[in-house]
């Protein structure tokens, strides 16, 4: 009974609490430049991987060709370094003429004519965190009708040097600035990151009237440790975040870092899943050109995409976690359906971690399960029914489940039928189906 209740409270709120732009109903998905390419600006000896119009493009190229954008990849995300040091004469940010020689409008075109949308970063400060001109208060507006006059569709707001009254005033200003232009502009806010990402320096039911993501914590390195802190703050304060997610209003851990240095393929499984269950924006920070099909299998893996895509928005939260090093983490979706996720921390060997759904608190009724990296459907099972599951090391298990319907008669006495459908992907969008619709 208190899930069910939790469950009605957030999808209450979060139909009725969100930023109405009509933008980024189900968490965005996409490409980003930072944590891969960083502040590259050295396109003399590094042609190829600086923050230039030739790395967008050719990214924008990969998502278009390779399979991305049909699965709901559709941004393609400049962030800090990409500009000029001085504004030009009438006071507007300007792209570097050197590594953007044609200017942001024009990428934006390139971008837009593959299906795809055009992300730009700015700074609520006098710099960016690298140190390029910020957004002032008094350059809010001429920023916001900059970027619209270019043809961007999401900005992501940092919060380098500034403070948090400055923030107070700043972020807000341009939530309106960016309307008032009449262009659709996601907007990503950096802010609760720079107030510690908790109450009482961070009110979310405000935020969620102002921005359509947020960055709450650190920034995420090529690691597993720095996954590992990432998802334990966010379970850890899962109680104050969970309720402020919901469509067009998402937290925000950071960047996947499937395809870089610092992953195993378990690991990689394991942050796409936990991503997943948390309802988390999907921007890679890889190398399109060269990633492993091992990487992109898991980036690409539809049945996790449709979980993490789900529309009612809800997200997800961690149920168990024991002394073993295993935790069991549960997200509501829609049709009735849930994601199950078994996560092991351990280092040494996999893990046979023996439960049930009642133990899960599923209610009482028979339910089907997908294993979504397998692939494969499971044998029903009861609530009550044990089961155990076989987690690698620093790995996940993650089901897809859902109840079994009654059996329904169809016309004429003795015959009954069950159907099921498969993943519906919607191309240049990033809405996808769940991926089993019982009817």
């Amino acid at each position: 009974m208190q899930r069910l209740a939790v469950f009605f409270v957030l999808a209450f709120c979060t139909a009725a609490c969100a930023l109405e732009n009509g933008q980024m109903r189900t968490p965005p998905m996409g490409w980003l430049a930072w944590e891969r390419f960083r502040c590259d600006t050295d396109c003399l000896m590094d042609p190829d991987n600086c923050i230039s119009e030739h790395l967008f493009m050719e990214m924008a190229d990969r998502l278009s060709e390779d399979g991305w954008r049909e699965l709901g990849y559709v941004y393609i995300n400049i962030d800090d370094c990409w500009s000029s040091m001085q504004r030009d004469s009438q006071g507007r940010l300007q792209a570097d003429p050197k590594r953007f020689p044609r200017g942001i409008a024009h990428l934006a075109q390139y971008v837009h004519d593959r299906g795809l949308k055009l992300g730009i970063y700015g700074d609520m400060g006098t710099h960016t965190c690298g140190g390029y001109p910020g957004t002032t208060l008094d350059k809010i507006q001429t920023d916001a009708q900059t970027f619209a006059d270019w043809g961007v569709d999401m900005l992501k707001l940092d919060g380098c040097y500034s403070n948090s009254s400055y923030q107070e005033q700043g972020y807000p200003m341009m939530s309106k600035a960016l309307n008032a232009t009449g262009r659709p502009i996601g907007y990503s806010c950096s802010w609760p990151a720079y107030q510690g990402g908790l109450p009482p320096k961070v009110n979310y039911t405000l935020l969620a009237q102002i921005c359509n993501l947020w960055r709450n914590y650190a920034d995420i390195q090529d690691s597993w440790d720095s996954v590992l802190n990432v998802v334990d703050w966010f379970f850890d304060n899962q109680d104050v975040l969970q309720p402020a997610a919901g469509p067009g209003q998402w937290n925000d851990p950071d960047m996947l870092i499937i395809g870089d240095f610092g992953l195993s393929l378990d690991q990689s499984r394991a942050q796409m899943a936990l991503w997943a269950i948390m309802a988390a924006p999907l921007f890679m920070s890889n190398d399109l050109r060269t990633i492993s099909s091992g990487a992109r299998a898991i980036l690409q893996n539809k049945l996790i995409i449709a979980i993490n895509q789900d529309r009612l928005g809800i997200q997800g939260r961690r149920l168990i976690k024991e002394k073993s090093g295993m935790e069991v983490f549960w997200r509501p979706l829609d049709k009735g359906a849930s994601a199950l996720l078994f996560f092991s921390r351990r280092s040494d060997m996999p893990h046979r971690y023996k439960t049930s759904l009642k133990e899960l608190s599923y209610k009482t009724g028979v339910y089907e399960a997908y294993d979504v990296f397998s692939e494969r459907l499971l044998p029903q099972l009861k609530d009550s029914t044990e089961f155990v599951v076989s987690v690698n090391p620093s790995g996940v298990v993650m089901w897809y489940i859902y109840p079994v319907v009654e059996w329904k008669k169809e016309a004429g006495p003795g015959r009954f039928s069950k159907k099921l459908i498969g993943p519906k992907s919607h191309p240049h969008t990033n809405e996808v189906d769940a991926p089993f619709l019982l009817l």
